[in-house]
């Protein structure tokens, strides 16, 4: 994806002079990044940025020419989305695993003020996207969590009943699809981080959310 220029940015090259104020967690999913982006935030009086809270707003904020698979995947009914595919066509065709919209975050960063700094997590931050933004590459670490690890996060937040794969005809086979598929995306980041020498820490079933937090920290050089 080649970004566009920004507000009153020349061109992408001014990007990362104007967004050296922001630090960046991304990973897959369960990997604890909202749970220690906010920890951060708090620790050090930082403004919280989660990527996950702004993607209504940034569906309403695009067109079917500028995000064909966001406008798809609207289309479609909750089998069609979580049921009927194959996780690998889920995995492949999932708008924000795409990009789709990423220019829409960037775009929101610049309008906020340089100070304090900012904290962004999501699995939308994609390693090829935030890494022509980084002023200092420390300032991006992505979170891995291992398959055991992601399963564990899962049940702790699976309430029988509710959340969306029970709006499908299957919600077991719905919620298999969206676990290979997250597994899938996973092992993505890992590859595409390792090619763009990339920071990032496994996070497994031992590790705990002050060592978590505190590698997060030991990463960005804080």
């Amino acid at each position: 994806m080649q970004l566009e220029p920004y507000e009153g940015a020349a061109d992408t090259a001014e990007l990362p002079a104007r967004l050296r104020h922001v630090f960046w967690i991304g990973g897959g999913s369960g990997a604890g990044k909202s749970t220690i982006a906010r920890r951060l935030a708090d620790r050090y009086g930082w403004r919280l940025y989660g990527t996950d809270g702004v993607m209504r707003d940034h569906a309403g904020r695009t067109t079917p020419e500028e995000a064909p698979f966001l406008h798809q995947f609207i289309a479609m009914d909750m089998d069609e989305r979580w049921v009927n595919r194959s996780p690998k066509v889920m995995l492949e065709t999932f708008h924000w695993f795409r990009g789709e919209g990423f220019g829409l975050i960037v775009e929101d960063l610049l309008r906020l003020p340089q100070e304090p700094c900012v904290i962004v997590e999501g699995f939308r931050l994609l390693p090829h996207l935030v890494k022509p933004l980084l002023a200092a590459p420390e300032h991006a670490v992505w979170l891995l969590p291992t398959p055991d690890f992601r399963q564990a996060a899962i049940r702790s937040r699976s309430v029988p009943g509710e959340g969306f794969v029970w709006k499908t005809s299957d919600p077991a086979r719905a919620g298999r699809n969206i676990a290979e598929r997250d597994g899938m995306f996973t092992t993505r980041l890992k590859k595409e981080t390792e090619l763009l020498q990339l920071r990032t820490i496994q996070v497994d079933t031992t590790t705990t959310e002050n060592d978590l937090a505190e590698q997060v920290t030991t990463a960005f050089r804080l």
